[in-house]
This record gives C-alpha cells, structure tokens and sequence, in this order.
C-alpha cells in the first residue's frame, strides 16, 4: 500500500472524529467564565433587593450558558450542507418571526419595545435569532448569484432589498441598534463578495443617509443623541446613563477598583448586568482588564475570519461567508456596545456577546459558535483530503 493510500485511510478513520478549534474554544470559553463572573458581580445588590435572591441573574446566566453549549453541540453535529439547502426556508422563518413579534397578543412588549415572543415563562428575541438566519441565506445568494452580484446593479440591490426589509421590520419594534448592526454586517458580506465598489459605496452612503434622517426624526433616538452629544448637560436625566458609564470607567484606572467593589453598580448604572456591564469590569478590573478582555474580542474575531479562510481554501465558499458574517457580526456589536458605554456612540439596547446578562442573546451566539466550529471540521478534513488525493494521483 503507498504513502498516500495509508495517509488517506487514515484520514477517513480521524474524520469520524470532529476536528475542533482550540483557538476558539479557548477564547469563546474565557469570555463566558468572565461574563459569568461579571454578571454576578454587576447584578448581585439588584437582584438581592428587587428579588431577595443575590444570586438570581447567575442563576438564570448558568441556565442559559447550558442551553446555548447544548445548542452549539448540536450544530457542530449538523452537515453545513444542510444549512445550505434550507436557506430559503431559513429567510422565511426569519420573516416570519419579525412578523409575528409585532402582532399584538403574540410579541410581549417591555419599555415601550415589542421584541419579544413568550414561552410560558421564558421570552426570546427573536431578532437575535432572525440576523443569523437571515445572514445564512445572504450567504447562500452570494455564493449563487456570485457573477450577478460582481457585475450588475440588480444583483447587489436585491439582497440589500431583504437587509432593508428585515431592518424596517426591527425598526417597527423599535430595535434601531438590532437593524444598524444587521445591514452593516450584510454590508460587509457583499463587500466581501466582490460587489463593484462603486455601486457598495454608493449604497453604504443612502444606508448611512436614511438611518441618521431616521435618528433625528425620532424623538426618543433625537434626545438620546443629544445626551450622548453632552450627557453633562443633564446628568440627573437623559445623560444620566452615559455620565454614570463614564464615571464607573474612570473609576477604574489601572488596576480597577477590585472585583466585587464597584460602587456604579449600586443602583446608580442602570441597565449594569446588560448593556452596561463593559462599564463594571473596567471600573472593577481596570485598564488592565479591558485589555484582556478587547484581546479576546480580536482573537476569537480574527480566528472566525481564519476559519472562513480556510473554508474558502478547501472550496466550501458558503461555509467561508458563514464564518466570515460571525466574525464581521461580533467585531462589530462589540465595538458599537464598548462605543456606548465610553461615550463614543448614542445610546443602544445592544448587548456585549457572551459577557452581557441575556438568554437570547447567548443562546444565539453560542449556537452560531457552533456553526463556525462546524466549518472548521469541515474545511480541515476537506482541506486534507484534497492534498492526499493530489499525492495519489502523483
């Protein structure tokens, strides 16, 4: 027996086995044992005086972290071909859940939003889980429509139809964060696509044109970018997020005022176990912590990215665009929620993945992790195969 003929058998004996990515898993586990810990701390006074129960929101966060690892477990176990197959089925879906969200009796509304559908005692948001799938079919049509979209207008305004589609319906809820980040990580898949740059910029322009004529013809969006323009002008009230942010981050200096001993959290941060918890750690862990944690961020974005690399080598171009949106997705809610809480960007209910207190949102990125772990086994046994076989046909 040759060479090739022992490697390559031994190659379908290993491919039984699922190749897993130490890289992500590392990074994707250290954010949640930090989120974890983040969220008790940042919660434990509220939760102690609302609920009587210290440890309620940790409880709820373990629960949700065992959900979202079970689903994760399950989409490393699924074909991506699969995924490929039913991206229709996958946008109607997401349709059809924007939908329902908005009919009365069906979507459950909390502050003045309707983004929610109940299960009993659970709610989920279904936007979270409507971008995923959206962004898998987007990946699907551009792998499909490659040429179309390489050289005519009509093939780039058609998916940026269902992006803005999809981003009226958030808007109706209204999720103004949730549609920013939809249409730009879409955006980015085109991009990265190959559409003309001359029709991409174009567009990116009208985009960026009608979400500000949209902002300042809100007047909630309105005094919540007036806030963020000068939250000192009225620290007792619309500034009163930002200033407290602001404070808690400034507290932190170096090294943090130790964990466990932030006094923002005390029921003067609104919202610290969820959109404000980056605000916690950096009063908490300091400059120091932010660094550990900004540099998870970029690795475990910048090894979706490699991981669609390697899916493109091995000529699975729908499983690259799946991992490319991940990472396109995560490097930019990170960024606009840590811009939020700095006073670099207004006001939006948008969480920090994996770290902010949030079923649906865990559940959702947790699942979608297992999709790109997916797409690394895929492309590792595909990319050895294909150098096997060029060994046997030499």
């Amino acid at each position: 027996m040759s060479a090739a003929s022992v490697g390559y058998a031994r190659l379908q004996g290993r491919s039984r086995r699922l190749e897993l990515d130490p890289v992500l898993l590392l990074a994707a586990g250290g954010l949640l044992a930090i989120g974890l810990v983040m969220v008790t701390s940042a919660s434990i006074s509220v939760a102690d005086r609302t609920l009587g129960d210290p440890f309620f929101y940790l409880e709820r966060q373990l629960l949700y972290t065992g959900v979202g690892i079970t689903a994760a477990t399950l989409a490393i176990n699924i074909p991506t071909s699969l995924w490929e197959r039913c991206s229709f089925v996958l946008l109607l879906v997401a349709f059809i859940g924007l939908v329902l969200v908005l009919v009365p009796g069906v979507g459950h509304e909390v502050n003045g939003s309707r983004r929610w559908i109940r299960f009993g005692l659970i709610s989920f948001q279904v936007s979270e889980l409507a971008r995923v799938l959206l962004l898998m079919y987007l990946a699907s049509y551009v792998v499909r429509r490659q040429a179309e979209l390489r050289e005519s207008l009509n093939g780039f305004l058609k998916p940026l139809a269902l992006l803005l589609g999809a981003a009226g319906l958030l808007l109706a809820e209204p999720d103004f964060g949730a549609a920013t980040v939809l249409v730009a990580t879409g955006l980015g898949l085109l991009f990265l696509a190959g559409v003309k740059l001359r029709h991409f910029f174009a567009l990116v322009v009208l985009a960026a044109g009608g979400m500000a004529i949209l902002a300042v013809t809100s007047a909630y969006r309105m005094q919540r970018l007036v806030a963020f323009l000068d939250p000192w002008a009225d620290p007792f009230n619309s500034g009163f997020q930002l200033t407290q942010s602001l404070i808690a981050i400034g507290r932190g200096e170096l090294t943090g005022v130790g964990l466990g001993a932030s006094v923002q959290k005390l029921f003067y941060l609104p919202e610290a176990h969820t959109d404000f918890v980056f605000a916690v750690l950096a009063e908490e862990l300091g400059l120091m912590g932010v660094v550990a944690l900004l540099a998870l961020y970029i690795v475990l974005a910048g090894r979706a990215f490699q991981v669609a690399r390697l899916a493109a080598a091995a000529g699975l171009a729908y499983q690259a665009f799946v991992a490319a949106a991940f990472g396109i997705w995560l490097g930019l809610q990170t960024s606009i929620n840590i811009g939020v809480n700095m006073g670099i960007l207004p006001t939006k209910g948008l969480t920090l993945p994996l770290l902010s207190y949030g079923g649906s949102s865990l559940l959702v990125t947790l699942g979608w992790l297992g999709i790109v772990m997916r797409i690394y086994h895929e492309a590792s046994v595909s990319g050895r195969s294909a150098v096997l076989k060029r060994e046997r046909r030499s």
